[in-house]
C-alpha cells in the first residue's frame, strides 16, 4: 500500500474526532427534549433553603427536616448544616418539560471558547509542564537518568509496569487522582520506551491505573464519599467488598497489560502503534543517544530530584491540602524557576527553553478545551436531567439483580454526558438512591453501579482525559480502541457479577 493510501484511511486526530462528537452533541439537543428538576442550596449565612425551579423561580424555605421529608429528599439535615453537600442536589418528583433549546451553529462555533476559558487552569498547568520538560530535556538530565534506570530494571522491566500502575490505582481510589497524571506522561513515557515497551503499554499503566482506581473507589471524596453523603448512607458501608473487587480488577487489569507486553515483545509486529514506532521514539527519544551515554552529573541528579519531589509534594496538596489547578501550577511554576537557577543556562537560553517546551504541547492544550466544549453544548441544551428522569422511569419494577445491572448502564450513559463524578453524584443520587429502597436493595448497591457505570465509561469517553492523553502521546483513538475494547468488555462483564453478588448481602 503506498504512502499516499495509508494517509487517506488514517484514523482522524484528536481534534477531528472531538469535533465530530461535538456536531453530535449538538444535534442531541434537537432530539432529546429540554428538561429540568428543581434543585435545592443551602445558605448558610441565612439558614434557609434555596429552591430554584425549571422557570428558575426562587424561593427559600427554612432549613429544617420537615422541609426535607416533605420535598421527598431522604437526607439528614446535618448533611447540609454541617457543609457535606454543598452543591444543588436535584429535587424528586419535580421534572419538568421545558422550551427546547437547541443549539446551532454559532453556539457551536462558540462552545470552543467558552471551553478554553472553563479550562483555562488546566491548560496553564500543561504549559508549565511542558516548559519544565524543555527545560530538563535542554540539560540532557532524563537521557542521562533514563540509561541509569533501564541498566537497573534490565530483565524486570514490567516490575516498572506494575509499580506505576499500582500508585496511580492507590491515588484514585484514595483522592480521585486523575487530570494530575498528565504531569507523569512526560517522565515515564521515555523510560517504559527505553524498556521495550510500547507506547500503549505507558498509557495503559498511567490511565488505566487511575482509571480502575477511581471506577472501584474506596474512599475517594470526589466520587464515594459525596455520592453516599447524597444518598444517605456513611460511605463505610460496603467498604470491604468495595477493597476486594478493587483488588480483583487491579488483578485482572495487570494480567491483560502483561499478556499484551509479552506479545509485543515477542513480535514487534504485533504492537497496536507499530506503524507509528518510528515517528513515536523520535517524538520522545530523538536526543537519547545510547551509544554516547550522558554523564549523571550532581547538576542533572539535582534537577532530577527537584522535578520528582514536587510530586509527593503534589499528592499532598490534592489529598490534604484542598489543592487545584491554581496551587498545582504554582507548585511547577516554583519548580520551574528552580530548575532555571540550577540548570546552568543562561538567563535568555533558559527563558526561551522553558518558552519552547510550553510551546511542543500547544496541541493537548487545545484537545482540553474542544473536549470540555462538548459538555458545555449539552448543558445549555437542558438534556442532563431529561435523561435522568428517563432513567428512573425505565428502571421502575425491576427485580434485584436486573436493576443493579440496570443502574450499572445507566450510569454508564450518564457518566458521559455528565463527566464530573460529584456532579453526577449530587444531581443522580437524591432521585436514584431511594429507588433501590423499593426492590428491597442496600443504597449501597446504587453506589457501586454510579461508580462502576461511571468508571466503565472513562476508559473511552472522549469528552474525559482519553484525548488528551492520547494528544501527547502521539498516537490516535482507534490505536487505543484497538487496545482497550477487549479490556473493557472483561471488566465490564466483571463489574455486572460483582454486583449482583453485592445485591445478595
Amino acid at each position: 500500500m503506498s504512502e499516499k493510501q495509508k494517509k487517506k484511511r488514517s484514523f482522524p486526530s484528536a481534534f477531528t474526532v472531538l469535533a465530530i462528537i461535538l456536531v453530535l452533541a449538538a444535534v442531541l439537543t434537537y432530539i432529546v427534549p429540554s428538561g429540568q428538576f428543581s434543585r435545592l442550596t443551602y445558605d448558610d449565612s441565612t439558614n434557609e433553603f434555596v429552591i430554584t425551579d425549571h422557570e428558575n423561580n426562587v424561593t427559600t424555605e427554612p432549613a429544617t427536616q420537615e422541609v426535607l421529608d416533605r420535598l421527598q429528599i431522604q437526607l439528614s439535615l446535618d448533611k447540609f448544616t454541617e457543609g457535606v453537600i454543598k452543591k444543588p442536589i436535584a429535587i424528586p418528583g419535580t421534572y419538568q418539560r421545558i422550551e427546547q433549546k437547541p443549539q446551532g451553529f454559532l453556539d457551536v462555533l462558540k462552545a470552543p471558547i467558552t471551553g478554553a476559558l472553563d479550562t483555562a487552569n488546566i491548560m496553564l498547568f500543561v504549559f508549565i509542564l511542558g516548559g519544565i520538560i524543555g527545560i530538563i530535556n535542554k540539560i540532557g538530565a532524563f537521557d542521562a537518568g533514563m540509561a541509569a534506570l533501564s541498566k537497573r530494571t534490565k530483565g524486570k522491566e514490567f516490575l516498572l509496569v506494575t509499580l506505576v500502575f499500582v500508585l496511580t490505582t492507590l491515588g484514585g481510589t484514595t483522592f480521585g487522582l486523575a487530570e494530575e497524571t498528565i504531569a507523569f506522561y512526560p517522565i515515564l513515557m521515555p523510560i517504559f520506551l527505553l524498556s521495550g515497551f510500547d507506547i500503549l503499554t505507558c498509557i495503559a499503566a498511567i490511565y488505566m491505573g487511575s482509571s480502575i482506581g477511581t471506577m472501584f473507589s474506596t474512599i475517594n471524596p470526589f466520587a464515594t464519599v459525596i455520592a453516599s453523603n447524597a444518598a444517605g448512607i456513611s460511605f463505610t458501608e460496603g467498604l470491604t467488598f468495595r477493597i476486594v473487587t478493587l483488588v480483583l480488577a487491579s488483578i485482572i487489569t495487570l494480567a491483560y497489560m502483561y499478556w499484551y507486553a509479552k506479545k509485543v515483545n515477542k513480535d514487534a509486529t504485533k504492537s497496536y502503534v507499530y506503524a507509528d514506532k518510528e515517528e513515536i521514539h523520535k517524538r520522545f527519544l530523538e536526543e537519547y543517544d545510547s551509544n554516547s551515554e550522558k554523564e549523571f552529573t550532581w547538576r542533572r541528579r539535582l534537577c532530577l530530584l527537584i522535578f520528582a519531589a514536587a510530586f509527593p509534594v503534589l499528592i499532598w496538596g490534592v489529598s490534604r491540602g484542598g489543592w487545584w489547578f491554581e496551587e498545582m501550577s504554582a507548585l511547577f511554576l516554583g519548580v520551574a524557576l528552580l530548575l532555571m537557577f540550577f540548570s546552568g543556562l543562561s538567563e535568555k537560553d533558559a527563558v526561551n527553553t522553558f518558552i519552547a517546551g510550553a510551546g511542543d504541547l500547544v496541541g493537548v492544550v487545545l484537545t482540553i478545551g474542544l473536549a470540555r466544549s462538548i459538555n458545555i453544548v449539552m448543558d445549555n441544551g437542558f438534556i442532563s436531567d431529561t435523561l435522568l428522569y428517563y432513567s428512573t422511569e425505565f428502571v421502575a419494577g425491576m427485580g434485584k439483580g436486573t436493576f443493579a445491572i440496570a443502574q450499572l448502564l445507566i450510569f454508564s450513559v450518564l457518566g458521559f454526558f455528565i463527566p464530573s463524578s460529584s456532579g453526577l453524584a449530587v444531581l443522580s443520587m437524591p432521585i436514584m438512591a431511594p429507588l433501590a429502597d423499593t426492590v428491597g436493595l442496600s443504597r449501597e448497591v446504587v453506589i457501586n453501579a454510579y461508580n462502576w457505570g461511571q468508571g466503565w465509561m472513562s476508559f473511552i469517553t472522549p469528552t474525559g482525559l482519553i484525548l488528551v492523553t492520547l494528544e501527547m502521546a502521539g498516537t490516535t483513538f482507534d490505536k487505543w480502541l484497538k487496545y482497550i475494547l477487549p479490556l473493557m468488555g472483561i471488566i465490564g462483564v466483571f463489574s455486572a457479577v460483582m454486583l449482583v453478588i453485592n445485591t445478595m448481602f
